[in-house]
């Protein structure tokens, strides 16, 4: 037996939730426990097993199972041998059932599938944020998307609003002078989409944009012949790609970003 006195750790998921719980009790009374967890707990033969090395070892223990039937099982076999025994979970389900009048999902682990909810999510943004404006092109292998335009269409705000819905997205800007990365003739075409706008529209974007850093709106950024040669090698590169278009000339980053995840969801 260690020479801590031992904890045990009952749960149908990875038993984080209630280690957690019992290191904040302990951290009331200064004191260091073994700490056992007995993860992905479905059946009351796995829970008689770890209730007899309680026992052997004069341990305590914490558990959090949803399913009914287990949890009531376990507080009553907990009480026939004398164990001091915490249902983390329980009370508190008890009580939040009867406050919202809903009954529980009964689904282990849910917090934890959040917790990579978020990580999948951040994961996303650092990615977006790698991969964009075509700094690597070695990101276009690894998107669920890339976007492509000319400059002003609104790439890097929907790579980072699509990231927040847990998309990989990379982007790739078209100025007739660069080759587009050759990466992109490769990919999947149903990955690629097409960022249209109107030389008009684009005129007047560049124009407010020159403004706001303080600089005239006569050069040649928001010269509209050069937008116009812009968009006709955008519509080349489009071509030969052979991917989805969307025209963004008159749309928020909300609205492509929705054609945008509802294109994703029917590939």
């Amino acid at each position: 037996m260690s020479a801590k006195p031992p904890v045990y750790v009952l749960s149908d998921s990875v038993g984080e939730t209630a280690e957690l719980v019992i290191k904040a009790g302990l951290s009331q009374f200064n004191g260091e426990c073994d700490i056992q967890r007995v993860p992905y707990v479905e059946d009351k033969t796995t829970i008689d097993e770890a209730l007899q090395q309680v026992v052997e070892t004069n341990g305590m223990l914490g558990f959090t199972l949803v399913d009914p039937e287990l949890r009531h099982y376990t507080n009553e076999q907990a009480d026939k041998l004398n164990i001091e025994a915490i249902d983390i979970m329980g009370p508190m389900m008890g009580a939040m059932e009867k406050y919202f009048k809903l009954e529980p999902r009964l689904e282990p682990g849910l917090v934890h599938k959040l917790d990579e909810d978020y990580f999948k999510r951040v994961e996303a943004i650092e990615f977006a944020v790698k991969y964009d404006d075509g700094r690597d092109p070695r990101g276009i292998a690894r998107a669920d998307i890339i976007l492509i335009g000319v400059s002003r269409t609104s790439k890097t705000p929907l790579s980072q609003y699509l990231a927040l819905k847990r998309l990989k997205v990379a982007n790739v800007p078209i100025v007739p002078e660069v080759e587009p990365p050759e990466e992109l003739y490769l990919v999947d075409p149903s990955k690629c989409i097409g960022l249209k706008i109107s030389s008009v529209k684009l005129n007047d974007i560049r124009k407010e944009r020159l403004k706001a850093l303080g600089l005239g709106d006569q050069a040649s950024y928001a010269n509209i012949e050069r937008i116009e040669q812009e968009l006709t090698y955008f519509n080349k590169v489009i071509d030969k790609i052979g991917c989805e278009v969307i025209d963004v000339s008159n749309k928020a980053v909300e609205e492509t970003a929705n054609i945008i995840m509802h294109m994703a969801t029917m590939k």
